[in-house]
């Protein structure tokens, strides 16, 4: 038997048993020794804190009825307790310092019973790396507060500066749903000041204010068109249809991406790829074809097309000027 199910089989003959456990019937029950029964013990009490005691009045072991004593990753098998090492591991490295209060006892116990099954979690930190590009840390107490609102769906005020207006603006907000995208938290919200559907970046969030106010629900159909339906974190119902075409050498790699679930794509004779894709806002696209620079042609809508040849005139010129 394993040490993870001698935990679990210790634990649960203790609950069944008002009147105690002798120490021999443990060893019986459990098939091990005096020494193993003993460490077993010590180690519900300093690795999970279950509340196990040594009652004279029985002569034997008790554990105190308390429903909080809970071992929860002995239900999960080796990989599954990797992952969610892993997990922890990228939050703590996209967002150091986010969510850390409330994660690390999970981090611990985990890595407890890990140990317990002679598996070594000190290499996670040097063979498992994430890199962000781009990422806009938001403020860790900002956070907590957006998603206790989002989740006991209550309403926020808050005052927000607009990247593009790099205006402030107070608002009162029913917070949807929290969105990772590309390496930034974004929250869908019910403006009430502005009487409409927004998506507001955390990191603009300068001042926030939980309300004892209920939030006005959006029905899920309703969000998963204004969240979904075009490219990009500038939502909306989709009005274009962009359509790409990627160069031969390029096309090796597009092909295999997903731009948005409901694209399409065709491969040419000519061996280059056509990319359609829906749209509503062109600012995220454009920005997203640019980078490609002479691997990408905009064939159509004509307005997505000039927009990219006006962007595209107006860098050759600073390099012109020299």
């Amino acid at each position: 038997m394993g040490q993870a199910d001698r935990l679990y089989d210790l634990l649960d003959l203790l609950r069944s048993r008002r009147d105690g456990v002798g120490i021999r019937q443990m060893c019986d029950e459990l098939e091990c020794s005096v020494p193993t029964v003993k460490r077993a013990i010590a180690k519900l009490r300093s690795d999970f804190g279950a509340p196990v005691r040594y009652d004279a009045g029985c002569n034997g072991y008790v554990i105190d009825r308390d429903d909080s004593v809970q071992l929860p990753g002995l239900w999960f098998n080796i990989s599954e307790l990797h992952s969610l090492l892993i997990i922890h591991e990228l939050l703590e490295q996209l967002e150091p310092g986010l969510l850390k209060t409330e994660l690390t006892p999970m981090r611990q116990r985990v890595e407890c019973l890990l140990k317990g099954r002679d598996m070594q979690t000190g290499d996670l930190v040097r063979r498992i790396k994430f890199v962000g590009v781009g990422v806009r840390p938001c403020c860790p107490l900002h956070f907590k507060v957006v998603a206790r609102a989002t989740m006991e769906r209550r309403q926020l005020r808050l005052r927000y500066l607009s990247r593009e207006k790099n205006r402030l603006s107070r608002r009162t907000v029913s917070p949807q749903r929290m969105l990772y995208y590309r390496g930034n938290w974004y929250l869908a919200v019910w403006c009430h000041t502005r009487k409409g559907l927004r998506i507001l970046a955390l990191d603009r969030i300068k001042e926030l204010v939980p309300l004892d106010k209920p939030c006005q629900e959006i029905a899920d159909e309703v969000l998963d068109t204004h969240l979904g339906e075009s490219f990009g974190i500038f939502s909306g119902t989709a009005r274009y249809q962009a359509v790409l075409r990627f160069t031969a050498e390029r096309a090796r790699w597009v092909a295999e991406e997903t731009w948005h679930p409901n694209q399409q794509g065709r491969w040419l004779e000519n061996g280059e790829y056509e990319l359609t894709l829906p749209y509503s806002d062109a600012r995220e696209l454009v920005l997203e074809i640019l980078k490609y620079g002479p691997d990408v042609e905009v064939l159509a809508p004509d307005e997505l097309r000039q927009e990219v040849q006006r962007r595209l005139t107006a860098t050759l010129a600073l390099y012109r000027a020299e």
